[in-house]
């Protein structure tokens, strides 16, 4: 589980099949959560920009977001309300 902050969202006009509806969105990890820099995640919890999300990733992703056989290694699966030392 990954935990960082939503920075922008991606449009994909071409997708596959299995991802058409799907909201993107780029997620910035806090330090030391991942490594890589942005990420992007399907998101269909309802995150904005701005706002503190979970990503799980990997396998944990697809099922988190019910895609269960979308090309999908990323998902905001939750929208984070307090956090106390993350942003170190």
């Amino acid at each position: 589980m990954i935990v960082g902050k939503v920075v922008g969202s991606v449009v994909a006009t071409r997708k596959n099949e299995k991802l058409l509806g799907s909201k993107f969105m780029i997620v910035e990890p806090y330090a030391h959560m991942a490594q890589g820099g942005r990420i992007v995640a399907v998101d269909n919890v309802g995150a904005g920009i701005g706002e503190t999300v979970m990503v799980a990733t990997g396998s944990a992703a697809r099922i988190g977001c019910s895609l269960d056989t979308a090309p999908v290694d990323a998902a905001i699966v939750g929208i984070i309300d307090n956090s106390i030392g993350l942003e170190d």
